[in-house]
C-alpha cells in the first residue's frame, strides 16, 4: 500500500491555476449572488482548496448595477461608515449607493464574506472586478461565463 496516495496535498501559490469567469449580475439578489462570487474567489469550488493560499479564481461581474433586494431592503437597509471625524458617521442606503456608485453594493456585500485579513484583502483587490455596464476591458483574458445557479 502506497502511504503517499492518502497524504493531505497542500498548494503554494506557484501551483495555484486561476481560470478568469465572466458573472452577469443582472436581476440577481445581492446577498445570493455574493455568498457565490465569494465561495469561488477564496478557491472553496476546488479540491485542491488550501485556506493560506489564494487559490481561488477571478471573477468579472458586469451588469452590477442591475442587481436587486429582496423585500424593502431597498430602501431601510443602511449601510454605515466612518470618516474619522468627530461627528463623521456617514450613513447610506441601497437605492442611493446604486444612483451613485452602482458597483460599490455588490463589492460590499462581496467584501464582508471574505476573511478579515491580509489574504481577504489580496483575495478582494487582485481577484474581483465589478462594472455597472456589460463592457469591461479583460476580454484578452477569455473569461468563461459562469452560471453561479449551477453551483452547489
Amino acid at each position: 500500500m502506497n502511504t503517499l496516495s492518502y497524504s493531505t496535498r497542500s498548494l503554494r501559490k506557484e501551483d495555484v491555476e486561476k481560470k478568469w469567469y465572466v458573472v452577469d449580475a443582472e436581476n440577481q439578489t445581492v446577498g445570493r449572488l455574493a455568498s457565490r462570487i465569494a465561495r469561488i474567489l477564496r478557491g472553496k469550488h476546488k479540491p485542491s482548496f488550501t485556506p493560506h493560499v489564494d487559490c481561488g479564481d477571478v471573477v468579472v461581474v458586469v451588469n452590477a448595477d442591475k442587481v436587486r433586494f429582496t423585500g424593502k431592503k431597498m430602501d431601510e437597509k443602511v449601510y454605515v461608515r466612518y470618516t474619522g471625524y468627530p461627528g463623521g458617521q456617514r450613513f447610506a442606503t441601497p437605492a442611493r449607493l446604486l444612483a451613485t456608485h452602482p458597483e460599490r453594493v455588490l463589492e460590499l456585500a462581496i467584501r464582508r464574506m471574505l476573511p478579515k485579513n491580509r489574504l481577504g484583502r489580496r483575495i478582494f483587490i487582485n481577484n474581483l472586478k465589478v462594472y455597472a455596464g456589460t463592457q469591461h476591458p479583460h476580454e484578452a483574458q477569455k473569461p468563461e461565463p459562469l452560471n453561479l445557479n449551477n453551483l452547489r
